[in-house]
């Protein structure tokens, strides 16, 4: 027998920080940790006894990637607590801005972070000298998306026009008109993005998940609608604490999620996609079978076709708000504070992001409970490592780090959302 340890000190190309331990003992994967050692950063404790009103852009801070998530998910808590439904030209520009979000979020992930796995880079700088084009294409429709947001929420890195009831300030017809241009292009561009990453060469690899995601009537989901999944799972979003449990575990100061007297489930659009796919516009449904991807996919490496898919869906729902716009004639409804308790769900890039608050009859946070998807997502990602470990036993030690770390970025975490990677060693016996 031998022991054999692989150490990576930090993983590249995702956002914070973490480990990962794999011990294989008598050609046996034996314990897969994921351990997310970032400080804890404490948003629930501090946004007590502030104003219910500030909770979008605390929670904004949570996250320089995914801000509109945590803004969308407070808002639609707080309106909830205090008995405010928000429609029309408003919802639609909450939805419109949410696009900004997803197509930055997503083109930087396919781009930039996880793209140069599947081809042997070690990032998208040494890719560029082989792909230039693909890389600048990733870098324009990337601005695209900060300019989307740029021109709804005020600015791009923490947007401070969202508000409790709406916004401060509502856009023009004409400042969303002069987006049309580059948004057509992004929409087209986005098609050959789908084309390129369904050319990936992916491992043989599925899984039998459980998928977690917000499901509407009508359309594919952001903001609203019932939490669902392929397994049975159809509840409205205030029995989220009653369905899902949270938990503890030593090597992570994040907590880990599971259902309920069952186990880990998966969050993200593998989800989205498996469970809302017929809410897709034609567009992006046409592609998806032209790709090979129309059914259910059930291999996480293939999350990055997933992706451009939502980048192209983002692009086209996007032209499709514009072209419908009339300015609302108020950018928020009337608020008024009053005692209760709120719940919020929205579905962030990675996956369902969960808020719930209580606050009192002046507006004052009481209590604030978030969970953010990197965080319900890490059991999941553990069951992966060991599966996806023990079928790959017999690489050699510097591939097997690699798959791993690119296993990993499957989910595109982002830890230090999930603490409020990556060290690998991999320990044989």
């Amino acid at each position: 027998m031998s022991t054999q340890t692989i150490k990576v000190d930090y993983l590249a190309r995702v956002e914070g920080e973490g480990g990962l331990f794999v011990k294989i003992k008598d050609d046996w994967v034996t314990d897969v940790k994921l351990k997310i050692f970032e400080p804890p950063r404490f948003f629930e404790g501090f946004l007590r006894g502030r104003s219910f009103t500030e909770a979008p852009d605390i929670t904004a801070r949570i996250c320089g990637i995914c801000p509109i998530a945590y803004q969308m998910s407070s808002v639609h808590a707080m309106e909830q607590a205090i008995g405010v439904k928000v429609d029309g030209q408003l919802r639609a520009l909450r939805r419109l801005i949410y696009c900004g979000e997803w197509i930055e979020s997503h083109v930087l992930h396919v781009y930039m972070l996880h793209a140069p796995d599947f081809l042997g880079y070690p990032d998208a700088i040494a890719m560029a000298a082989d792909y230039p084009e693909v890389v600048k294409n990733g870098l324009r429709l990337k601005k695209i998306g900060n300019h989307l947001v740029t021109v709804v929420g005020g600015r791009e890195i923490h947007p401070i026009n969202v508000r409790v009831g709406g916004f401060y300030r509502v856009p023009t017809k004409r400042e969303l008109q002069v987006l049309v241009d580059d948004l057509k292009w992004g929409r087209d561009t986005s098609i050959e993005m789908v084309r390129f990453t369904a050319g990936l060469p992916f491992p043989e690899f599925e899984r039998d998940y459980e998928y977690v995601a917000l499901r509407h009537p009508d359309e594919y989901p952001y903001n609203e609608g019932r939490l669902v999944s392929n397994k049975g799972l159809d509840i409205d979003i205030s029995a989220f604490d009653q369905t899902f449990v949270e938990e503890h575990v030593e090597h992570s100061t994040a907590l880990q999620s599971m259902i309920r007297e069952r186990n880990a489930y998966f969050v993200g659009p593998l989800a989205r996609y498996n469970l809302n796919y017929d809410k897709l516009p034609p567009i992006v449904q046409q592609v998806a079978r032209e790709v090979g991807v129309d059914g259910p996919v059930n291999n996480p490496f293939k999350s990055i076709i997933v992706r451009s898919l939502e980048t192209l869906f983002a692009y086209d729902e996007a032209l499709r708000i514009i072209e419908a716009y009339e300015p609302p004639e108020k950018p928020s409804v009337a608020i008024e504070p009053r005692a209760g308790t709120g719940y919020g769900c929205t579905e962030a890039p990675r996956g369902i992001l969960y808020h719930r608050y209580t606050i009192d009859d002046e507006g004052i946070i009481l209590d604030a409970h978030i969970a953010p998807p990197t965080a319900q997502n890490q059991r999941t990602i553990e069951h992966d490592l060991r599966y996806f470990v023990q079928e790959a036993l017999d690489l050699p030690k510097d591939q097997l780090t690699w798959q791993c770390e690119q296993a990993i970025r499957n989910y595109d975490p982002c830890i230090s959302c999930s603490v409020h990677s990556l060290r690998l060693e991999i320990e044989r016996e």
